[in-house]
């Protein structure tokens, strides 16, 4: 018999092994894993659902499955038949632990609910959508005249709009004798592209829909845009409910590999997403989501190639090759999308294995090959997407971040959410800590804070606030060069603790309680390291060492403060002034491609002249992250952030590392930008 099982809940990844029958909610609450539950776990409220994982998950050595928990009990069959349940869902208070399982905690379930930052930019759009509504006047039947409906309207539309040669599949000849009659003979007609004729309407009609989504990784964020205005009528987002098979890329495309038909689990799980999602924007917006006539798409490779049904397994491995890397055109439904039956849906093109729609997504948002100043643009997140160049040449290559910008890896990290800290700044005479979290606009010293944030707590630190602290730290000598927490400190302040065979700094000496361990510092500075060796070996490949402005996109980049993230050494020295968030700039980039349909045959254009670096099997990413390690860097000199900055002198254990990044320095010379 077996005394305890192992459970791991995802996305937080935090897990224990329970004696077997515990219920998953306890063990849940004990782990201090973030589920809702108001009834007290009777099966009353219904707030604790929970999904049970099914498959071999490698990464957490565990093969999961439905019989690894106790089958549903009257309570939670009681619950299900009165108020509904999704299928797979389970009452966490009611479902007790066998066998070692994954539980997965969805989204509606979390206390501290994810706020998804990603929102369409401010950003002027020549507006040119691919839809285009023509109202007409068709001629009607006459017994002397024995054409089709169907050929009388075509040639209404090309009579009166100039429109030849369109097309009209099945689905509008189903529909048109009823329509024309209902309208009179007069109706509105939805052409895409001047090809396709893709819905028609009695009467006149002028509200045309389309939706530009954003599939990432972690975040799935869609904009509803009126393609006659341009408007954003309503906005939203939710998380990739993909993250239960793998909370970074490789380890979904692992699922793949490990699990026959896993593939078609993540389209299905993407494709629901997109649908519900598509169900709450239409909300906000008023509309019904027929009227969706067109939509956009942007994502990682991996993300691409599972939003259209395709196995990424070969992106797990070199040569990387993508199925397809040019934009795509088909209809919605072909997505399993409940927009319009007719809705035609684009999917940008991709650039290289590891460098996705959603790059071609920025490329179009920032045009860095539009100008004459060396951009560089930096798409922040667990893989970090990189484009460097101007209007004569332009680069891309991934680098693998990982999750801790985001919070994953950390000790008391989590994603930005209510209670979350998301800024500090660290005293350098008392060497005291204070910060704000999101949700409240007050810092943790002013009078009023703890009962602004009576309802949300302080739960943790979020991406923004790990960066910040370290820098903070750093500047206060808290932090050394090479990263490691000064000990010595404690003779300075009692936040400075022991901790094992190294030391801790306490941010928040409270339930929970947060501190800056050091292996959080490690795993920022693997993650800082991985990015400015990615923008390095650009560098190297254009001859350059300094850049003119940066632009950090993404949710999460568009949140780091650039002075923060310039200390710790995430992107190269540059005037302050020229270093800026550029917001969601992969959708904004599919915003782009909804409104303006000149700009898809642009970027496929644009995308065809990029150079692909793959940062896998350059010879000198090793030497680059290395010397990236040091705090900024172990080497490089950053006179302009020294300007703005009273940079702390070099200190720590740093020999070795100079020894060994020596190796990389000095091979040639390159010109200045």
């Amino acid at each position: 018999m077996i005394d305890k099982a192992l459970v791991v809940f995802t996305p937080s990844g935090k897990r224990g092994r329970f004696p077997v029958g515990t219920p998953l909610l306890k063990a849940a609450q004990s782990l201090g894993v973030d589920i809702d539950s108001v009834c007290g776990g009777r099966g009353l409220c219904g707030r604790c659902q929970v999904t049970v994982g099914l498959g071999e998950f490698a990464k957490h050595g565990i093969t999961s499955r439905a019989d690894h928990v106790s089958d549903r009990r009257v309570t939670e069959e009681r619950y299900a038949t009165k108020k509904g349940m999704a299928e797979g869902r389970r009452l966490s208070c009611q479902t007790l632990l066998l066998r070692d399982v994954v539980i997965d905690v969805p989204a509606d379930s979390q206390v501290h609910k994810q706020v998804v930052r990603k929102r369409a930019e401010v950003r002027d759009i020549e507006l040119d959508p691919a839809i285009r509504l023509h109202y007409v006047v068709v001629q009607e039947p006459d017994m002397h005249n024995p054409s089709g409906d169907l050929e009388r309207l075509l040639a209404a539309l090309e009579d009166q709009w100039g429109l030849s040669g369109l097309e009209a599949d099945l689905r509008i000849l189903q529909n048109l004798q009823k329509t024309l009659r209902a309208g009179n003979w007069q109706v509105t007609v939805a052409v895409h592209r001047g090809q396709v004729i893709t819905a028609i309407w009695p009467g006149f009609h002028d509200r045309p829909f389309g939706l530009a989504v954003d599939v990432g990784s972690t975040t799935i964020a869609a904009h509803l845009c009126n393609l006659s205005t341009g408007e954003v009528v309503a906005s939203s987002g939710i998380m990739n409910p993909q993250i239960r098979f793998g909370e970074d890329l490789m380890s979904r495309v692992s699922y793949v590999m490990m699990n026959p038909g896993g593939e078609h689990e993540m389209t299905d799980a993407v494709r629901h997403a997109i649908n519900d999602l598509t169900e709450s924007v239409c909300s906000e917006g008023k509309i019904d989501r027929e009227e969706i006539l067109n939509a956009t798409f942007v994502g990682n490779p991996v993300m691409h190639h599972l939003l259209l049904g395709i196995d990424p397994t070969e992106l797990g491995g070199a040569p990387f090759a993508l199925s397809a890397n040019s934009g795509i055109t088909l209809w919605a439904n072909q997505l399993d999308l409940r927009f319009h039956p007719d809705a035609r849906a684009y999917v940008l093109p991709c650039i290289a294995g590891h460098v996705g729609a959603d790059t071609a997504g920025v490329i179009l948002s920032e045009a860095p090959h539009q100008t004459d100043r060396m951009t560089l643009v930096v798409d922040v997140g667990t893989n970090a997407e990189i484009v460097l160049g101007n209007r004569d040449r332009l680069l891309a290559c991934s680098s693998p971040t990982g999750p801790a910008f985001e919070g994953a890896q950390i000790s008391c990290g989590q994603r930005a959410a209510p209670g979350a800290i998301e800024r500090v700044r660290i005293d350098a005479e008392t060497l005291e800590p204070r910060f704000k979290v999101i949700g409240c606009d007050l810092w943790s010293d002013e009078e009023g804070f703890a009962e602004e944030t009576a309802r949300s707590g302080v739960t943790g630190i979020c991406g923004s606030g790990i960066i910040e602290v370290l820098a903070e730290m750093f500047l206060a000598g808290l932090l050394t060069s090479d990263g490691t927490i000064d000990g010595t400190m404690a003779e300075r302040t009692p936040r400075i603790q022991p901790d094992g065979r190294t030391y801790s700094y306490l941010v928040h000496d409270g339930t929970p309680e947060i501190r800056i361990v050091q292996n959080d510092v490690r795993a920022i500075q693997l993650g800082k390291a991985a990015l400015y060796a990615g923008i390095r070996l650009l560098m190297d490949r254009l001859e350059i060492e300094g850049v003119d402005q940066v632009r950090l996109a993404g949710a999460f980049g568009s949140h780091i403060d650039p002075k923060y993230a310039m200390i710790l050494g995430m992107i190269p020295d540059c005037p302050l002034e020229h270093v800026y968030g550029a917001g969601n700039a992969a959708g904004t980039g599919a915003r782009i491609a909804l409104l303006n349909q000149k700009a898809r045959d642009d970027i496929e254009e644009v995308i065809r002249q990029v150079e692909k670096i793959e940062t896998a099997v350059e010879p000198n990413f090793q030497a680059h992250f290395v010397e990236a390690m040091g705090i900024p860097h172990s080497s490089a000199a950053f006179p302009n952030l020294a300007k703005a900055v009273a940079l702390p002198q070099k200190t720590g254990p740093k020999a070795a590392n100079d020894a060994v990044a020596g190796n990389g320095r000095g091979r040639r010379r390159r010109r200045p930008a």
